[in-house]
């Protein structure tokens, strides 16, 4: 996943404007797609997916209340031809989602829709994660993902989505991290179920929702008309 990467390169570049990152404002994340552009000369396509992941670290940002919102939000993404049926949510639409989770019976939820949403994972890879997959590296909380081929990758855990996967573990020691109602390990239909349930709660007019919205959500960032959402990795 390049996520990490993306965002790596981000905070290099505000170190050497210098800019704290979190007194940035929207000008600055507009300097920061100029700079891509116009220096880095790269293609719409990874300007975007760059874009998403500062997008994604100050909606993580605001979500545990570092920032009481985002500089990022507005910053226009570049134009990329049409490549996918597949639409994600609007910025609105995507909080509507997490905010029905976190308020759910069912405690599976908000770590459902924080793993596909906030982390880009794919639904087999979040139903696939086991308790055992949790550790610690160098301070920061991981999760161990088994991707597309077997890789197998170490992906940072922001603080919303910890908590959101320590909800749903329950204080188990083994096991899967998303169950189903019979407790046992949550399939690949499962989440559909569970994310259009959230979709009604949350009174979204979305005729088809399914999991890899969220994760295309992640990817291109809450440009639901534009279908603008980048992949998780590089």
């Amino acid at each position: 996943m390049h996520t990490e990467s993306d965002l790596r390169s981000f905070l290099r570049w505000s170190a050497d404007q210098p800019l704290d990152p979190l007194e940035a404002a929207r000008t600055d994340i507009e300097r920061y797609v100029r700079w891509l552009q116009d220096v880095r000369c790269y293609q719409p396509s990874t300007v975007s997916r760059r874009l998403s992941a500062v997008i994604g670290f100050y909606r993580v940002c605001v979500i545990d209340q570092i920032l009481p919102h985002s500089p990022a939000d507005y910053v226009r993404r570049p134009l990329l031809p049409p490549r996918s049926p597949t639409l994600g949510l609007s910025h609105l639409q995507f909080e509507a989602m997490i905010t029905a989770a976190r308020l759910s019976a069912n405690i599976n939820d908000f770590a459902l829709v924080a793993m596909l949403g906030l982390l880009g994972l794919r639904i087999f890879e979040a139903c696939g994660t086991n308790i055992a997959d949790l550790g610690e590296e160098h301070g920061h909380r991981v999760l161990k993902v088994r991707g597309k081929g077997g890789k197998v990758v170490l992906v940072p855990l922001p603080p919303a989505v910890a908590r959101a996967i320590d909800s749903a573990v329950e204080g188990r020691d083994d096991g899967p991290t998303l169950r189903n109602a019979r407790g046992a390990r949550m399939d690949r239909h499962a989440p559909t179920r569970r994310l259009k349930h959230l979709a009604e709660t949350a009174e979204l007019r979305i005729p088809k929702m399914h999991p890899h919205m969220l994760r295309h959500t992640f990817v291109t960032t809450h440009e639901m008309v534009d279908a603008r959402r980048p992949k998780a990795r590089s």
